[in-house]
């Protein structure tokens, strides 16, 4: 079981966090590192919290009060309660069928209220299988019984004892040894390897104790096996009491207690003399199924009883002798695929293909026919329609037609049809429309009109006579003919006058007789009429006199923004752009000169009216601010190129493939772990590492030094407990040094400054003085020193 317990704390102005993570029964690691504490894996906590909730289930017999730890949260709580709850329905289910092949009742459990549904349904099925095996019939697996019934029904028809009595193979039980005083705790200090006091140190190292259940399988114990440190002990199901031998399990002594009360219910009361005892012998016995015996399908014996079964397609009645037929088309039993109609027959059934018509045909006899109608009263024609029956469909026809002029209503009235109002030109202009039954005439119209007037075309109004545009007017030379209703009038044109002594038209200087009325600006004389002007940066408005502001700025002269004012216009820049010289273009600002570095964290790039920041090509991508560069996870997201053999670890800017082998007599026992498989004498245990772990960081180079990057020592610590750190490889450079702090904690730290990034990886041994002997632990460390962040 792996355990965690993280907390943090600040040394000099960097924070970091102490991570403790351990196995359960060998020596721990600290990792002291700037970086996301790494959590303790799952998987892990799972099987100790399950193999907790199995064990209250084996010693109990219940789960409604398990106890759960709080400081796993919801994973430990759920892991302990399900394996629990599954490890009293297995044993429920298992004992359910001993009781099954004992002959035993299947009735609940009443001394377990958890597992009792499991128990009769377990001895249920099972008794299913034993009666095909007395019938010697095939041992399949029904499906349709489902899971656990179909498996159990399997395994007690083929008949398999599954509870051998093993020969018993014991280990010599650990010798007991002095437990040193303890001098702290983990929460005193970082743990990195630790003994516990269950695993003293001698030839075999801490974390070396034997499964004996997992290594000899279902050899030891009857029913269940449980290891124990240096050990293991044996358990039964329930109603199964544990021997003297502790190993084999037989049944308590009131089991089937119900059974025997239920036969004794059953006993006739005594014979009277006059009523003598029937005495079955064997022969008997073996011709009750003579002739069928009292069955109507088949008779078979069982255990001296004549039991009745049926044929294929049919099931036994309530009687318990006759047989009747099964309807698969009912009980959904039939093999009928889509657009099969399925039709029961005696003892089987058979699968008609279906066929649909269109509407308004009907299936008979197999074929579609048509349905007529008119002949079933099923149309929607009304009283004056007569029915006519088609080929999949009717039509209403009505009892009388109606004559040229008139429309049939809904009714089959016939009505007359306004032409007048129905037809768009009934008449010729000049003429009006009459209606008339069944037809209309057309009538011309009468007009007479006043002088200066006359008909229109249609002859239904006098209009005006236009004697100007006509040319019947009589108005001299000059002069200009104005149209009136019924007349019209002679008048002068504009800008001229009569002059009664030439008795000819003069032109009238408008600009001298109304000096600065007639224009807003500049008034300038034309014959017959005068003329105005603006001035520049004005155009005329439509009134001809007066003058409005021009909008330059509607024939863009500016490159990029213009503001018009009143006569004239003003050029300006956006952003990020400055105003040339000739007032009219722009010229684009660097920004990245100006700012002196100041804008972007890696590199700043100029564009027109603006800038830009960019990041590394590999490694980063920007941010959400658009100026700092984010480092990219390639391990997250999947964008690395590691091997399946090899783990992806990221770092700053980039990422390593890291490949983590044990070297030969090493197992592997995580991912980052590999533990000595054995040691060839006393010398070579004590300098060869009892255990190998990697561990990886990742720091910048503008880290301060000196640097504490790692500490290491057992933990818990004893009295009398000594260390010895050595770095053995992997510190050629001496960027790197150790140094105790304690005689049982240590630390290694970088001494000098590292101006580039580099990989580094360090061989750590530490040597633990404990009770008179030395244990050697290796901490292979990768060290990645990386360009600072942008």
């Amino acid at each position: 079981m792996f355990s965690c317990v993280a907390r943090s704390r600040r040394e000099s102005a960097t924070p970091s966090a102490v991570l403790f993570c351990s196995d359960g029964v060998g020596p721990k690691i600290l990792v002291e590192k700037e970086m996301p504490l790494s959590h303790c894996s799952t998987k892990e906590l799972i099987e100790s919290c399950c193999g907790a909730g199995q064990q209250w289930a084996i010693d109990n017999g219940e789960c409604t009060e398990i106890p759960v730890s709080g400081t796993d949260g919801d994973i430990c709580r759920i892991a302990q309660k399900q394996c629990c709850v599954s490890t009293v329905k297995e044993n429920s289910c298992l004992a359910g069928m001993i009781a099954a092949k004992e002959g035993d009742a299947c009735g609940p459990e009443e001394s377990d209220p958890c597992g009792g549904s499991s128990y009769k349904q377990c001895c249920d099925c099972c008794n299913l299988g034993l009666r095909l095996r007395s019938e010697g019939k095939t041992c399949e697996s029904n499906i349709n019984l489902g899971y656990p019934c179909s498996h159990v029904m399997l395994s007690c028809c083929e008949g398999g004892d599954h509870f051998i009595h093993p020969e018993i193979k014991r280990h010599p039980e650990p010798l007991p040894t002095v437990t040193p005083e303890k001098v702290s705790e983990t929460e005193d200090h970082n743990e990195a390897l630790s003994i516990s006091n269950e695993a003293e140190l001698s030839n075999n190292l801490p974390g070396d104790d034997l499964d004996e259940c997992l290594i000899y399988g279902g050899e030891l114990c009857q029913h269940l096996c449980i290891n124990t440190v240096g050990s293991y002990k044996c358990s039964c199901f329930p109603e199964f009491t544990l021997q003297d031998d502790g190993t084999s399990c037989s049944p308590d002594p009131d089991r089937g207690q119900v059974t025997r009360l239920e036969a004794e219910a059953t006993v006739p009361p005594a014979a009277s003399p006059s009523q003598p005892i029937l005495v079955v012998s064997l022969q008997e016995e073996q011709d009750k199924c003579k002739d069928n015996g009292p069955c109507k399908h088949i008779c078979n014996v069982v255990e001296g009883n004549v039991v009745c079964s049926c044929l294929s397609g049919y099931t036994i009645m309530a009687d318990g002798i006759s047989c009747e037929d099964i309807n698969e088309c009912v009980t959904d039993m039939h093999t009928c695929q889509r657009r099969e109609h399925c039709v029961n027959t005696v003892g089987s059934f058979k699968c008609l293909q279906e066929l649909s018509c269109q509407p308004g045909y009907e299936l008979k006899d197999g074929e579609c026919v048509d349905i007529d109608e008119c002949e079933r009263g099923t149309h929607s024609c009304k009283v004056n329609f007569v029915c006519q029956n088609t080929e999949g469909s009717f039509y209403c026809e009505s009892k009388q037609r109606c004559m040229d002029g008139f429309l049939q209503d809904p009714e089959g009235n016939c009505v007359d049809i306004n032409e007048c109002t129905s037809l768009p030109e009934p008449c010729k202009p000049g003429f009006n429309c009459i209606n008339t039954v069944g037809s209309y005439t057309c009538q011309r119209n009468t007009l007479t009109c006043s002088r200066g007037y006359h008909s229109n075309e249609e002859g239904t109004r006098c209009v005006d006579v236009d004697e100007c545009q006509t040319g019947v007017h009589r108005c001299g030379e000059g002069q200009i003919c104005h149209n009136l209703p019924g007349a019209y009038r002679c008048d002068c044109k504009l800008g001229y006058q009569y002059d009664a002594f030439s008795v000819t038209l003069a032109d009238i200087n408008e600009c001298w007789n109304y000096p600065g009325r007639l224009c807003q600006h500049t008034c300038e004389n034309t014959p017959g009429s005068y003329h105005c002007t603006c001035s520049s940066g004005f155009r005329l408005s439509y009134d001809g006199k007066h003058c409005e502001d021009v909008n330059e700025c509607d024939t863009s002269p500016c490159s990029q923004e213009c503001a018009n004012v009143y006569g004239s216009y003003q050029c300006y820049c956006r952003q990020g752009f400055q105003l040339a010289e000739d007032g009219h273009s722009c010229k684009d600002i660097d920004e990245c000169t100006q700012s002196a570095g100041i804008l972007c964290t890696f590199r700043c790039v100029n564009v027109p009216g603006s800038y830009q920041c960019a990041c590394p090509e590999q490694g980063y991508t920007m941010a959400a601010n658009g100026r700092t560069c984010r480092d990219i996870d390639e391990c997250a997201i999947g964008t690395h190129n590691c091997s399946a053999a090899e783990t992806c670890y990221n770092i700053q800017g980039s990422f390593r493939c890291l490949s983590f082998e044990c070297p030969s007599n090493y197992r592997k026992v995580s991912d980052m772990r590999c533990e000595r498989i054995s040691c060839f004498n006393y010398l070579d245990c004590q300098n060869t590492p009892v255990r190998i772990t990697y561990y990886q960081l990742n720091f910048q180079t503008n880290i301060v030094v000196p640097a504490h990057i790692f500490r290491i020592g057992p933990s818990p610590a004893y009295a009398g407990d000594n260390i010895i750190l050595t770095i053995n490889k992997g510190n050629e450079e001496n960027y790197f040094s150790t140094r105790r702090l304690n005689s049982y904690t240590g630390i290694v730290y970088l001494q000098r400054q590292v101006k580039e990034p580099k990989d580094f990886l360090l061989d750590v041994e530490m040597k633990l003085w404990r009770q008179g002997t030395y244990t050697t632990f290796l901490a292979k460390i990768y060290i990645f020193i990386t360009a600072h962040a942008y």
